[in-house]
């Protein structure tokens, strides 16, 4: 197909430009509090309301919007995107920063699941899962490249000047994807109440389940990975840095090993990948006591906590194309929406588990969360293969 491989990497664009806007806000939180000579806990808050409202805003738009014309409405919310970040770059007050925010993160979830909409549509069935993948590697690519670039770039100019290079990437992608985007897909109408039928296919749900466990079990140590590498393993303060970096590669590397399983009946394996995912939760704890073992078990752990993520997001879309052809825009959201919900709760366990017991303990808890993924992986095969 004639430029299919600029369209998957424009594609690939999009989910990193999406990352990065996410993402480096994390990173300049300190740079923002100075700014604005307010408290860090007062602008944390931004990170929290920007994961409630793209987790509320995406399943209401992406529904509300799946009859219209996928390629108007795609450049429509990319004009949105370019308008929330850009008043992001100018935010004078911290007030005018969170409703910047707040526009970015309404449209940033049916943008992704549009991109993934559109790779289901547009990809031959034997290269889809790649592409899927790396769509998702685009977002690890931002944690990795985006975040530390956003950073030094605030450090050396300041935090608006991040923002305003998000912008500039904004304006390359509008242009790829107004030359590269087909104008007319294939489209089933359907109400709300029709769509919403794909949440009662119990192989979406056993899907929607095992999201949820997952990001559960990543973000209980995720959570306290800075503290994990430096209180409890020892190391630097110098070293955190190059060592997040590891633990970014090892995610990528994670989206790549998750193509190739997805490409290889990957609803059979999921129970194989969450086994072992468990065993490295459980022997975390261990691990710890030792600079070495402690950083090759959070190593291998971010590989594997991604390797379902195509696999699942394919059983949501084969499922709605063959059965529910007027959800196939929300079966693309799914993992966007239930993904915060696992953040959420694997964060409050952490947390919780931070306040009654010692960090070591975390991997013990989120081993739990292995368990209900393993157990509902099995019944999604049971449920797949019929």
């Amino acid at each position: 197909m004639k430029h299919a491989k600029l369209r998957s990497f424009t594609f690939i664009l999009v989910a990193f430009m999406l990352g990065c806007n996410e993402f480096m806000v994390v990173g300049v939180l300190s740079d923002i509090a100075r700014s604005y000579h307010v408290p860090l806990s007062t602008v944390g808050f931004l990170v929290t309301a920007f994961a409630g409202v793209y987790a509320i805003s995406t399943p209401i738009i992406t529904t509300l919007t799946s009859n219209w014309n996928r390629y108007k409405l795609l450049m429509l919310l990319m004009t949105v995107f370019f308008i929330g970040n850009t008043l992001t770059a100018m935010a004078p007050t911290l007030g005018w920063l969170l409703f910047a925010r707040i526009i970015t993160a309404a449209v940033a979830g049916t943008i992704i699941s549009l991109i993934n909409l559109l790779v289901s549509i547009i990809t031959p069935m034997d290269k889809r899962p790649m592409v899927l993948a790396w769509v998702g590697a685009g977002f690890s690519i931002a944690s990795v490249i985006g975040v530390p670039l956003g950073t030094t770039i605030a450090t050396l100019l300041s935090w608006h000047d991040s923002f305003w290079i998000i912008s500039g990437l904004t304006l390359i992608v509008f242009a790829l994807l107004a030359w590269l985007t087909p104008r007319d897909t294939p489209q089933v109408k359907g109400s709300i109440l029709e769509q919403l039928a794909l949440l009662k296919d119990h192989r979406v749900l056993l899907g929607i389940g095992i999201t949820v466990a997952v990001l559960s079990l990543q973000y209980t140590f995720y959570t306290y990975v800075r503290p994990l590498i430096t209180t409890v393993m020892g190391f630097s303060l110098t070293s955190l840095n190059w060592l997040l970096l590891l633990l970014g590669v090892m995610s990528i590397i994670g989206n790549e090993i998750a193509g190739i399983v997805a490409s290889h009946n990957g609803v059979q394996k999921l129970p194989i990948v969450f086994i072992l995912m468990t065993i490295l939760s459980l022997v975390l704890g261990i691990a710890l006591g030792n600079k070495i073992t402690g950083m090759l078990v959070l190593a291998a752990l971010c590989v594997v906590v991604i390797i379902y993520g195509t696999t699942i997001q394919l059983v949501f879309i084969s499922v709605a194309e063959k059965e529910y052809p007027q959800s196939l825009a929300l079966a693309t959201s799914l993992i966007s929406i239930f993904a915060n919900v696992g953040i959420s709760l694997g964060s409050f366990t952490a947390s919780t588990t931070v306040n009654f017991a010692n960090l070591t303990m975390l991997g013990y808890v989120g081993a739990v969360y292995g368990l209900l993924a393993i157990g509902l992986s099995f019944a999604l095969r049971r449920f797949y293969r019929k």
